[in-house]
């Protein structure tokens, strides 16, 4: 017979904080978000921008840009598709692995950062730094770092 454990439910504290976090998080994204619409680029968009802007020779395999984005390989197919469309990533074949594609940003992408990079910058500051001392910022940047590490190493796992 299976011995059933008792749910640990929140505490009233625990459950104010999760939620905080949760509805932060949603909020953030979507103003993020929206500052983005106005150069025609999501989160997703600007998040592969700024993997590849910084990969050497402004490449990645399909395979491990889609673990750095937390994507499926389908799905950052389907995305990076979308971003060919637009002429800021293109697609070449890897010579050493014939099944293997790479991710590259195309002049037009390079541009689209450098001209995007400084207003998704401001809008961080506005609505997140900005709003936190340096202190709190320290202390966030602490407590948040054990979860981070805890959830990296839970990546792939049932």
């Amino acid at each position: 017979m299976e011995t059933e454990t008792a749910t640990r439910w929140l505490t009233n504290a625990e459950q104010c904080a999760w939620r905080t976090q949760l509805e932060v998080n949603r909020l953030l994204t979507y103003q993020l978000e929206r500052d983005l619409q106005p150069f025609g680029l999501t989160m997703n968009d600007y998040e592969i921008l700024v993997n590849l802007s910084e990969s050497e020779g402004v490449r990645m395999r399909m395979s491990d840009l889609a673990s750095a984005t937390l994507q499926s390989k389908s799905r950052l197919s389907h995305q990076i598709t979308r971003m060919e469309n637009a002429d800021l990533v293109r697609r070449e074949n890897c010579e050493s692995d014939r099944r293997g594609l790479y991710a590259v940003l195309t002049d037009h992408g390079m541009e689209t950062m450098r001209k995007v990079a400084p207003h998704h910058v401001a809008s961080v500051r506005r609505h997140f730094m900005d709003l936190l001392s340096p202190e709190a910022l320290e202390e966030l940047h602490k407590t948040l770092t054990p979860i981070a590490d805890h959830l990296r190493g839970q990546r792939g796992k049932p």
